[in-house]
């Protein structure tokens, strides 16, 4: 199974980007969404961008994990 976590992009260089998940920052790639810009939400999976998703879906998703995280 494969588990892919929003980000929000902090900021972009050529085709990385700079990326908060829950307070950890983390440089990327966004070769695959070349479209990503500052401030948006992304789907992160091995190092990679692979989707823009809206600001609703992404925080939704990251509750969703702190209180599986909780629970556990």
């Amino acid at each position: 199974m494969c588990l892919a976590t929003p980000a929000l992009v902090k900021s972009l260089e050529g085709t990385d980007a700079e990326v908060d998940i829950s307070g950890v920052r983390r440089r990327i790639s966004i070769y695959l969404t070349p479209e990503v810009k500052v401030g948006d939400y992304v789907l992160l999976h091995a190092g990679f961008s692979i989707r823009v998703v809206d600001q609703e879906e992404a925080e939704g998703t990251l509750e969703l994990l702190r209180q599986m995280d909780e629970a556990s």
